[in-house]
């Protein structure tokens, strides 16, 4: 007997609106500074499996991107280390993004080089046939080189818009069983995103609702988050997040002059015994005295 099951590789934030950088390499950039930004979530709290081996997901975020005004546009960096079960991963992406005026908002058009160290521990399986000539031995690791393709157009404080391919090539790794007709390989899962969000300015200005939107897909599974914050005096916030058949999420947030602190906590939808997931973010910009071309916008905030 045989079935079919479809996973997704990539991870997702709660957090997603502060993780573009590491998706999008268009976003590189467009902010008016230097943006540094660590997140770390604890995936389904303390889930093990029936040996009692720890296997919730727990995944870590760098990024940073700055504007490069001699490069007419901005660059990007992110590490992400994704440890899920007896599987590690860690993903180096640098990217470049040229940045268009367009409209009332400027576009950022990024590519990105993509390289994915991943490991799996096959040592730590449970087979359900003991010695299964078809389940590798030891531990296995391997290094994917991809590339990542991205677009992102934006209305400062008002509204934006992108769309990016991560693992563009889907690039294949070694065979994890030698001298087999057929087996397993590390390969890289192409993933698409659609990512969208707004600020809606009340009559009274120190309240602002931002709606957001962010759509995940490797074909075989696809991923919808949808959410919104509520910010008051642009010091504090509380939000809710949705995601698709997994989670409704509670977020709370504050901001220190420059530095931003954010926490969420997804609470099960699955209706599986699973604990609920922790994410914290912490952000920083440093400030650049950058010349921008004459602008119109919508955003009160610019009267």
């Amino acid at each position: 007997m045989s079935f079919l099951m479809m996973a997704q590789q990539a991870p997702m934030f709660t957090n997603y609106s502060n993780s573009y950088a590491s998706v999008n390499p268009g976003f590189g950039g467009l902010s008016e500074g230097v943006n540094v930004m660590g997140i770390y979530r604890d995936q389904w709290t303390g889930f093990k499996d029936m040996n009692g081996n720890s296997v919730a997901p727990k995944t870590m975020l760098f990024s940073g991107d700055i504007p490069v005004k001699i490069l007419k546009g901005g660059a990007s960096l992110s590490i992400v280390k994704d440890n899920i079960a007896f599987e590690n991963n860690i993903n180096l992406n640098m990217g470049y993004s040229l940045h268009l005026d367009l409209g009332p908002g400027t576009l950022g058009m990024g590519l990105a080089l993509n390289m994915l160290n991943r490991s799996v521990d096959f040592s730590k399986f449970t087979p359900t046939v003991a010695n299964d000539p078809i389940i590798p031995q030891g531990e296995q690791s391997d290094m994917l080189i991809d590339a990542n393709f991205g677009l992102f157009w934006q209305i400062p404080e008002t509204f934006y818009i992108g769309m990016s391919i991560t693992n563009l090539f889907e690039s294949k790794g070694k065979q994890l069983i030698e001298n087999a007709s057929s087996s397993a390989s590390f390969v890289g899962d192409r993933t698409f995103y659609l990512m969208a969000g707004y600020e809606y300015q009340f009559n009274n200005p120190v309240y602002v609702l931002m709606p957001s939107l962010c759509l995940m897909s490797d074909i075989a599974s696809t991923q919808i988050n949808a959410g919104a914050k509520l910010q008051y005096n642009n010091k504090v916030w509380f939000g809710v997040n949705y995601r698709y058949q997994e989670s409704v999420a509670a977020m709370v947030g504050f901001k220190i002059k420059d530095l931003q602190i954010s926490y969420s906590y997804d609470i099960n939808t699955m209706g599986i015994a699973v604990q609920g997931s922790h994410e914290v973010c912490l952000s920083y910009m440093f400030k650049m005295n950058l010349e921008k071309s004459p602008r119109i916008y919508r955003s009160i905030r610019y009267l």
